[in-house]
């Protein structure tokens, strides 16, 4: 087995999840009697919820206890809409299988709880196809910080200069060159060229990763 990886972040590479984390902040406020418009959701689209709550509740006056009850609801009502029905971003599995095929290494490296990282893992049926997978709970600092990637590389025994990240946020993309890793800039929905324009390649579909582009990028 050779020794390159390529390393996925999960919410908009691998679950097209845009409008079920929409749904999801609109229940929640809902439930609180709030109200959360698209174009709220939008701005804050890709950051941690704690960051999203902290910035559009401000005015709620909420203790920590708050904040973590509010934080576990929010992602509670998001995986149950996504076990009902299963959002998978067009030619991931087919991805994550072809490269298992041929000997990359995979590991996953999400901001998400735990919990959304077992649930994305087993709705795609890729238990066996990956040989680590990271979510918020493993790390002390969150993207743009490096510490997801590097954790993801340690586990799976790759240096950082052989492995590729694909990711659809700024944040991800900085903390991939701060690993000292290629980028690949996934412009799924949400998204812009233009916030993206920092990784090392863009793309519009999974469908454009293939073995040859991943090695090109590796070796420029």
């Amino acid at each position: 087995m050779h020794n390159h990886a390529v390393i996925f972040d999960i919410d908009g590479v691998l679950v097209d999840s845009y409008e079920s984390h929409y749904q999801s902040w609109n229940l929640l406020a809902e439930n609180h009697g709030r109200t959360c418009s698209e174009t709220e959701f939008a701005d804050q689209f890709g950051r941690t919820t704690r960051e999203v709550l902290e910035a559009q509740w401000a005015d709620a006056n909420l203790s920590e206890d708050d904040y973590r009850k509010l934080d576990d609801e929010k992602e509670d009502l998001y995986r149950q809409i996504i076990a009902t029905e299963f959002p998978e971003m067009p030619h991931a599995r087919a991805l994550i299988h072809n490269l298992h095929q041929i000997g990359w290494h995979i590991a996953l490296g999400s901001s998400g709880p735990l919990e959304n990282v077992n649930l994305a893992i087993e709705k795609l049926g890729i238990q066996d196809q990956i040989q680590a997978a990271i979510s918020g709970n493993d790390v002390s600092c969150g993207k743009p910080d490096p510490e997801v990637f590097l954790i993801a590389a340690e586990r799976i025994q790759v240096p950082a200069k052989n492995c590729v990240v694909i990711e659809d946020a700024t944040h991800g993309i900085e903390a991939a060159r701060a690993a000292g890793m290629k980028s690949i800039g996934f412009v799924s929905r949400g998204r812009t060229k233009e916030e993206l324009k920092s990784a090392d390649l863009l793309i519009d579909h999974l469908e454009e990763v293939t073995p040859e582009l991943l090695m090109s990028l590796l070796w420029s």
